[in-house]
């Protein structure tokens, strides 16, 4: 029974640990990235709308889209075509 225990114990010190960790990148990670409008396809923008049509991820209705946004590396999303910093209204 300790044996169990304190294999369970581990792990769930272990993912407490991984955890923190994923939190910390994800920070650090997002920092890292800019909001690129026109550069999604439909289903695959992050979240809402620049025009208040939704406010949630995955509902972009066509490609390109230039009010819809994804997450792309700094400096990347005016290299793309169509890619914009700032959303239309």
């Amino acid at each position: 029974m300790n044996k169990t225990l304190n294999t369970l114990l581990t792990a769930a010190v272990a993912l407490t640990i991984a955890g923190a960790s994923t939190d910390a990148f994800a920070g650090k990670d997002k920092k890292a990235k800019e909001k690129c409008y026109g550069a999604s396809k439909a289903g695959k923008n992050d979240c809402a709308s620049s025009d208040g049509r939704h406010s949630c991820a995955a509902q972009a209705e066509k490609d390109g889209d230039p009010t819809e946004w994804v997450y792309v590396p700094k400096g990347l999303c005016n290299k793309l075509v169509g890619g914009s910093l700032e959303g239309k209204k």
